[in-house]
């Protein structure tokens, strides 16, 4: 019984207060995908603040979190700025903010947890120690570099993957996700025989097989993927790409390095280290790849839709969330192959997801590369919206959102790792190293920052 007015995405704040006006809404909401939302948020609430609004404000997405939301956001508007973890949770709390009886105690307790974490993160930030870049560079991981040491592929360059087989990327589907997607927490199958969840679990995942079997029999999705091979050498913390064996340098990809002090006995880590440096003259590469299995979704969504049928609609999109992140563990099982490194592997599917293997396929704006800007390197190698049909937005974000991206690492002792807070003498070398203003690379960064950046305005910098 909500009327929900939904502007779409990269929506610009003149056009969310205007039309908030014009309606008269009882409650702005905002979502953030990526990372430059979060910034933009932070100009919306203060744009809301200034131009004298009294309703209460939702923050939601993936790229949001409670702390964020006390810390950055609600601190610029006055009223009730809330968190909210998931849409399943919206009804409540709309029904909260907007209930005479419970609307004060609501924004009570969510105004004091905010206090509560800003103090909190205050005393983490305050606590937190940084590395200079140059200490931290010092204590990069040791590796004895030798051609034994290095596998090289069948192949170099890329090949492409048009139409895929969907059957083939269904044994390798993490169910868990899939249920986290519906707020039942729990690993699977374990969460099937929970005293609690079990039933609901269940049958949720019964009404997914059977639209999957659907989507799968009648080819409702399409799958496409390209990926490929490439000489490579590390020149400090950035990787150079080759043509061919000994060609030229196609791109430059920009890798960031932890800065957290950990002692002199744990390495500071970055993803160039995996790959043999320049200096050494040796033969080493990079693999990179993007898949989709989000073609056809909207599509099909749309006919659920227009049969009123939103469970479906939902259903449909997370199954082929679950499908695009199937068929990347798929494709990295046959990249391992085709490495070479990986043809004596006899691992079961859950071991892959346990990524008992040799080697790792870290992707643009997670923990060991947090800056999504680095998706452009990838997709130029690949060619990826011509061979793969997945483009990106101004954001870089892909579309459709059902893909994945990433580059393949095959170093013996490469590991996922988080680079957490950076300095601004990381940011400053970085923005060089990219040719990018610090500004910008802060926007992109900004959950990165050991320190509070300059404040940014609609208009410039302040």
């Amino acid at each position: 019984n909500y009327e929900v007015i939904d502007l779409g995405v990269m929506v610009p704040a003149e056009k969310i207060l205007r039309t908030a006006r014009e309606r008269e809404v009882d409650i702005i909401g905002l979502s953030g995908l990526i990372t430059p939302s979060l910034d933009e948020m932070i100009h919306v609430a203060r744009e809301l603040q200034r131009e004298g609004f009294s309703v209460p404000l939702l923050i939601g997405g993936a790229t949001t979190s409670r702390v964020h939301t006390a810390v950055k956001i609600a601190q610029h508007y006055e009223p009730p700025v809330v968190h909210v973890l998931d849409a399943s949770r919206a009804v409540g709390t709309v029904g909260s903010l907007l209930s005479p009886e419970r609307k004060a105690p609501f924004a009570f307790n969510n105004q004091s947890q905010q206090l509560a974490d800003r103090a909190r993160y205050q005393s983490t930030q305050d606590e937190r120690s940084l590395l200079s870049l140059e200490a931290a560079r010092r204590r990069r991981p040791k590796f004895e570099w030798s051609a034994d040491g290095i596998s090289k592929p069948t192949f170099t360059g890329i090949r492409v993957l048009r139409n895929f087989p969907l059957e083939e990327t269904v044994p390798y589907i993490d169910w868990t996700p899939f249920f986290s997607t519906w707020e039942l927490r729990g690993s699977y199958p374990k969460i099937l025989s929970d005293p609690t969840l079990g039933p609901r679990a269940a049958e949720l995942l019964d009404d997914a097989r059977k639209l999957l079997g659907e989507i799968v029999e009648n080819r409702l999705l399409s799958a496409h993927a390209v990926y490929g091979f490439f000489r490579a050498a590390s020149i400090g913390d950035d990787i150079a790409v080759y043509a061919g064996e000994s060609g030229d340098v196609l791109r430059v990809l920009h890798t960031l390095r932890q800065q957290n002090d950990k002692g002199e006995s744990q390495p500071n880590y970055a993803l160039a280290d995996f790959v043999a440096p320049v200096e050494t003259g040796l033969a080493d590469y990079v693999g990179a790849f993007a898949v989709t299995t989000g073609v056809g979704v909207d599509e099909l969504c749309a006919r659920y839709e227009r049969d009123h049928d939103d469970y479906n609609s939902i259903m449909a999109k997370a199954l082929a969330d679950r499908l695009a992140e199937a068929f990347a563990e798929l494709l990295h099982k046959r990249a391992r192959q085709e490495w070479g490194y990986g043809r004596e592997e006899n691992l079961s599917v859950d071991d892959l997801r346990r990524e008992r293997y040799r080697g790792i396929r870290p992707a643009p704006g997670y923990p060991a590369c947090p800056d999504h800007t680095e998706k452009r390197s990838i997709f130029d190698l690949l060619s990826a919206e011509k061979n793969a049909g997945i483009e990106l937005t101004e954001s870089f974000a892909m579309t459709p959102a059902s893909s994945v991206s990433g580059l393949y690492f095959a170093h013996k002792d490469a590991k996922y790792f988080t680079v957490g807070k950076i300095g601004r003498d990381q940011v400053a070398d970085y923005g060089q190293r990219k040719d990018m203003p610090v500004s910008e690379v802060e926007m992109w960064l900004g959950p990165n920052l050991g320190y509070e950046p300059a404040i940014r305005t609609a208009q410039g910098s302040e």
